[in-house]
């Protein structure tokens, strides 16, 4: 469709219409011109042509190109350095956002759960997650274990068993110590390097180690001392036998492993000293 303007322009402030022969003016010159803003018309001339109107009902639509086709990521963090980490990251802040109005319980009450360390997480997504980031995630997975444990919703369980270890060590409950037919108890200690097998049965004091009496075995006296430390910090010197087997490691490294291995040989004989032998009292 043909336009002009309603009164002549000079030729410098026409410029050719890209689709037919005819001129349109420039916009920026007719609001310079000296003559003042300029108005279209249809009604005279043919200084300006317009671009012939497209039909749209005449036009047939082809079938999309699937090649053509341009592939939409599932994941909105396909295109970071870390998807998989930022996709557990958001999907554990919208859990959070979603139960977040639950109740809780203190966090000394909520139930004790191994997590899976930074170096099995980065196994588990393949990719080098930093311990930073990590430790969010971590903080997140414990807001969300105080919740209440008659209220935690399937959903929430499914996803925190994912960061969970595959092996809880809070599951392994230590085997009760028993006492022989000669009445004998048995504790295990170790320390640094050391290991020791103490064996405590009743008796009036005496103590082996190694088949040696303690004075030879450590000549220091902080040594013997601590080597005895459970029975002296109870009162039990010159109730019980001790016969100890050690080895590796120095002499301090020794004594400490008896001390250990004395102290949980003496609780299966008396049970109700545990909380003495923490206080060391």
């Amino acid at each position: 469709m043909a336009t002009k303007l309603s009164g002549a322009l000079p030729y410098r402030l026409l410029k050719r219409c890209p689709h037919c022969d005819g001129h349109i003016p420039r916009r920026s010159q007719i609001a310079l011109s000296k003559q003042g803003r300029r108005t279209l018309s249809t009604s005279q001339g043919k200084l300006a042509v317009a671009a012939p109107e497209i039909d749209l009902s005449k036009l047939e639509l082809q079938a999309p190109n699937p090649a053509h086709a341009r592939i939409v990521p599932a994941s909105p963090s396909y295109f970071t350095a870390r998807p998989q980490f930022n996709d557990n990251l958001l999907s554990l802040q919208s859990l959070l956002r979603k139960y977040q109005t639950l109740p809780t319980v203190e966090p000394g009450l909520a139930p004790r759960v191994a997590w899976k360390t930074v170096a099995q997480y980065r196994l588990l997504v393949g990719e080098p997650v930093r311990s930073a980031k990590y430790t969010f995630v971590l903080r997140i997975l414990k807001r969300l274990n105080q919740i209440h444990p008659q209220l935690v919703p399937q959903e929430l369980k499914d996803e925190l068993q994912v960061y969970k270890r595959d092996v809880d060590p809070y599951e392994n409950m230590p085997k009760p110590g028993v006492i022989d037919e000669f009445g004998r108890s048995y504790g295990v200690g170790r320390r640094k390097s050391s290991s020791a097998k103490v064996y405590l049965v009743q008796g009036s004091g005496e103590v082996l180690i190694n088949g040696k009496s303690i004075n030879t075995v450590f000549g220091r006296i902080h040594d013997r001392e601590s080597a005895l430390w459970a029975l002296k910090a109870t009162g039990r010197m010159d109730k019980y036998n001790v016969w100890a087997l050690v080895s590796g490691g120095g002499t301090t490294g020794q004594a400490e492993a008896i001390t250990l291995g004395a102290a949980k040989a003496l609780m299966v004989h008396e049970p109700a000293l545990k909380l003495a032998l923490r206080r060391g009292e």
